[in-house]
Parts: C-alpha cells; sequence; structure tokens
C-alpha cells in the first residue's frame, strides 16, 4: 500500500450505513427490547438483524440491477424488515414494522469517526456522505451521529436514481460535487461500495473493520487501513 495511489484526492466520500455509522450494533441494540417484548428466544437478536440487513441489500442490488424506477430505501427496509420477522415466525404489525424501520436514523457512530473527520477536515479535504439512503433519512441521521458539522454535502442515491454499486451512482455524485473522478477517494467498511467507486473511476479505501479478504483483484481498493483514524494518518502523509 502506497500514499502515491492517493495523492491527487482532494476530496473524501464515505458511505454513511455500516462506515461512518454502526449499523450491525445499533440496530442489534434497538431490536433486543422489541424481541424481548415479544417473548423471541430462538435466535440472537444480533441474527435477526444480520438477516435484516443481507435481506435490505440483496433487495437495493436488484433494485440497482434494474435501474428502472428506484425504490425507496425506506420502503426497502419495510420489506426487508417484515421479511425477517416473517422468517423468524414473530406476529407483528406494520406499524412495528416502521418503528423498527425508523432505528436506521438513530445510529451511533464508530468511535474513531468523528476525531478522525476533524482531522481530515482540518487538512483541507472537502468531506462527502453518498449513502443509499432516502433523504429524510440522512437529515436526521447524520444529526444524530454527531457528524453533521463536517460535512461539505450529503448525497442521498435518490439523487442519482440508483442504489450503490451502479456504476452511474458514483459518477453522479463525482459530478454533483464538481471534482473529477480521479480526485475522489471513497471509502466505506464493505468491498462492493468499494469495488462500486474504483470501476466507476473514483479512487477507493477499504476499512477492514471486521478483517475480512477483500476478495476482488479486478478492481482492488487503493488503500486498506483497520480503522477511520489509520486513514486519516495515510491522507495526512501524503
Amino acid at each position: 500500500m502506497s500514499t502515491e495511489d492517493i495523492r491527487d484526492v482532494k476530496a473524501v466520500m464515505f458511505d454513511f450505513y455500516g462506515t461512518v455509522v454502526d449499523m450491525q450494533g445499533s440496530l442489534t441494540r434497538a431490536i433486543t427490547p422489541y424481541l424481548d417484548r415479544k417473548g423471541y428466544t430462538e435466535n440472537l437478536p444480533g441474527r435477526l438483524v444480520t438477516w435484516w440487513r443481507r435481506t435490505h441489500f440483496e433487495n437495493s442490488m436488484i433494485d440497482a440491477l434494474l435501474h428502472r424506477d428506484h425504490t425507496p430505501y425506506r420502503q426497502i427496509g419495510f420489506e426487508a424488515v417484515d421479511y425477517t420477522l416473517d422468517r423468524a415466525g414473530i406476529e407483528h404489525t406494520d406499524d412495528e414494522v416502521r418503528d423498527l424501520v425508523s432505528e436506521i436514523t438513530r445510529l451511533d457512530p464508530f468511535p474513531d469517526v468523528v476525531q478522525a473527520l476533524a482531522d481530515m477536515k482540518s487538512h483541507g479535504l472537502k468531506l462527502y456522505i453518498l449513502s443509499n439512503g432516502d433523504p429524510d433519512m440522512l437529515a436526521a441521521g447524520v444529526p444524530f451521529s454527531g457528524t453533521e458539522h463536517l460535512w461539505d454535502r450529503v448525497i442521498s442515491v435518490a439523487e442519482t436514481d440508483s442504489f450503490k454499486p451502479h456504476k452511474t451512482t458514483y459518477q453522479t455524485a463525482a459530478a454533483l460535487v464538481g471534482l473529477g473522478r480521479g480526485e475522489i477517494l471513497f471509502v466505506a467498511n464493505h468491498a462492493f461500495d468499494c469495488i462500486g467507486a474504483k470501476a466507476a473511476g473514483l479512487r477507493s479505501a477499504f476499512i477492514d473493520r471486521r478483517k475480512r479478504p477483500f476478495g476482488n483483484g479486478r478492481y482492488p481498493a487503493d488503500v486498506t487501513v483497520s480503522d477511520m483514524a489509520e486513514l486519516a494518518g495515510l491522507l495526512r502523509a501524503r
């Protein structure tokens, strides 16, 4: 890994859910009292959240592949939670599903995030979010994360008409911030987003929090780091 790969970067663009904020941990904490009230003990809460997130991911990927009318993130979330509760055999109402989906607007940041973002900002980098979330969900979730003051712009894929990792999503985001694709470092905690950004012409950084293989040699990340603090240090050292 070499900082030469990110020497020309002028801006850093982040995935939000799962990269800036801890989606798995926060949703597990949110669903636990709900499962307690239901008397559900068959699976651990974290496992149900994994089902929920995997279903949400699969359905958003289908929507991106179809590349037709963009389906709101909240709607896909409703379908994912409804499916997950059905799969677990938990009787539920539509209002309960909507309440669980609304927890996506109340996710805590990873501990290293706020300081690392402030460090990047202090070194003259522009900071952006490019998220699959709906505009109203991000309008609530970004302030909740305590990072609202650090962003130059928050971009929902609703502005690009397709979920990530469709290539037009990253290309449109680059155009919206007025930079060349090679001047933007896209950061994600999951490989698919890094692969999509790299294939679209952006630089990419993989936050390997879970210590898993990246798994793609055709569009490798330009840098791989263990957390945001390490990324901030690399950007300072360019």
